[in-house]
């Protein structure tokens, strides 16, 4: 019976030891984005620096997951929307300075060069343009988080 209640005492400091040593490791850090997104555009850099918003689409010739993005952005070209496609053998030099880790990145900008939504990788034409919907009439769309870090597409 001795041997028991030495047993189970053995057990429970030894419990109690790596509950206090998990408790006394740092926490782990907190979690970040895999593909940096630019925050802010110089509005200089890109077509029509003038338009209300600008979206910029930053691919590769060599990229699978680019090729068919073009023609969804392309719609949205209007008076108040300046699209282009940056392509990285093309202009690597504006990959090089926004620092485009992943292609495609897809970013919304408004006048002043802020980064209002993005898009790294894919994204279907429904999505992007109810982003754009929403940032040129908010409320307008049922899903106003697309392409924000909080999100579901970002």
């Amino acid at each position: 019976m001795t041997v028991r209640l030495v047993v189970g005492g053995v057990l429970l400091v030894a419990v109690a030891l790596v509950a206090w040593w998990l408790r006394r490791r740092p926490a782990a850090a907190p979690p970040r984005d895999l593909h940096a997104v630019p925050r802010q555009l110089d509005r200089a850099d890109f077509p029509r620096p003038g338009a209300p918003w600008l979206v910029v689409l930053f691919s590769s010739t060599v990229c699978d997951s680019c090729q068919g993005l073009a023609p969804k952005l392309s719609v949205l070209e209007s008076t108040d929307v300046a699209t282009c496609e940056i392509e990285f053998s093309a202009a690597r030099d504006l990959h090089e300075r926004y620092e485009i880790a992943a292609v495609p990145t897809t970013v919304v900008a408004d006048a002043d060069g802020v980064v209002e939504r993005a898009f790294v990788g894919a994204f279907s034409a429904t999505d992007l343009w109810a982003a754009v919907a929403e940032l040129r009439a908010p409320g307008t769309t049922p899903e106003p988080g697309l392409g924000t870090p909080d999100g579901y597409s970002t």
